[in-house]
């Protein structure tokens, strides 16, 4: 199989000369580099570092003078060349290393147009551009990565983590919470099981990087996603002929534990019941990861349905109140 083309266009006014090594590294994973352009004004002190970095990475330096202050002349030529290197049809995606929110819809565009789009930046590279890239990668963990091969066989297969929360608000590192990340694999584990497939560790990893292109597993100290997975309570990693795969740890047992638990404070209320609200709170307070998905119900109602010994009445105020028959 032909290994892809991409152009690797650098912004110089907001990324360091110590990342290029690490990047030309880190494109290896993906295709061959055919462009290799960075921009500036070089005749500015500000760039002196990149020159030897630039003569021993034969990288093409692209003159632009910065004509007003206030406005990024540079990013505007980035953005021309790229569109102009897009229409010639000679490569296959772009690398566009950046911690700029202004490439967001740069990114936005070549993805329209089916190319892949691998962004490089620190970490205080906004959400928006990050989330409009393929894959997003931060420049810092490359400095520190020491990669085994195992994420980046090709480009589909690459597990790349993020930044922001599920909420929307952004941690001090900017990766997203490991309990998120965690959450997500369950609910992927418990997708496969009701299709009757077991989860493989290439799956998951294709999974995470379609919802966060900055996931990477080196965000949270680890070189490999199974040894990810491996620290993660409710999973188990089972590997058989070089293939892995993931499933739930001791579900049956869980399950049982969670219903004998939830029909002792059912029971505990005696007559007047317990408000369905009430015991939900209950069960996440004694479970924190708690969820009625990991038992194949959308609702905590039909949860708490499925145990015969329990049933759910309406109070006066039509509020759902749990008995025990």
């Amino acid at each position: 199989m032909e290994d892809k083309r991409f152009a690797v266009l650098i912004d110089s006014d907001n990324i360091s000369a110590k990342y290029i090594s690490c990047i030309l590294d880190e494109m290896t994973k993906y295709g061959i580099i055919t462009y290799k352009r960075i921009y500036g004004d070089w005749t500015s002190p500000n760039t002196s570092k990149w020159k030897q970095e630039l003569l021993e990475n034969s990288i093409m330096p692209i003159q632009q003078f910065s004509n007003t202050t206030g406005k990024n002349a540079t990013d505007s030529t980035l953005i021309i060349d790229a569109m102009d290197i897009l229409y010639t049809g000679n490569v296959h995606g772009f690398c566009i290393v950046s911690s700029d929110s202004d490439f967001t819809r740069l990114a936005g565009r070549l993805r329209e147009s089916g190319m892949d789009v691998i962004g490089m930046g620190e970490e205080k590279t906004p959400r928006s551009f990050r989330a409009a890239c393929s894959v997003f990668t931060s420049l810092e963990i490359l400095l520190d990565s020491d990669d085994d091969g195992e994420q980046a066989e090709a480009f589909d297969d690459v597990k790349k983590v993020g930044n922001g929360k599920r909420d929307g608000q952004k941690g001090k590192s900017n990766a997203i919470s490991k309990s998120v990340i965690e959450q997500d694999i369950i609910d992927i584990i418990i997708e496969g099981e009701n299709e009757d497939t077991a989860a493989g560790l290439a799956d998951i990893g294709n999974r995470l990087v379609k919802k966060y292109p900055d996931f990477d597993v080196r965000n949270y100290g680890y070189s490999r996603l199974s040894k990810f997975l491996e620290e993660v309570p409710e999973l188990e990693v089972r590997k058989e002929n070089s293939v892995y795969s993931v499933v739930l740890r001791d579900s049956e047992r869980n399950s049982e534990e969670i219903i004998e638990y939830m029909k002792g404070l059912v029971k505990k209320s005696k007559k007047q019941g317990i408000y369905l609200s009430e015991l939900g709170n209950l069960m996440n307070t004694k479970y924190e990861k708690f969820s009625v998905k990991d038992y194949g119900y959308s609702k905590f109602s039909k949860f708490v349905q499925s145990i015969p010994e329990l049933e759910i009445r309406e109070d006066s105020a039509k509020r759902n109140v749990v008995y025990w028959k």
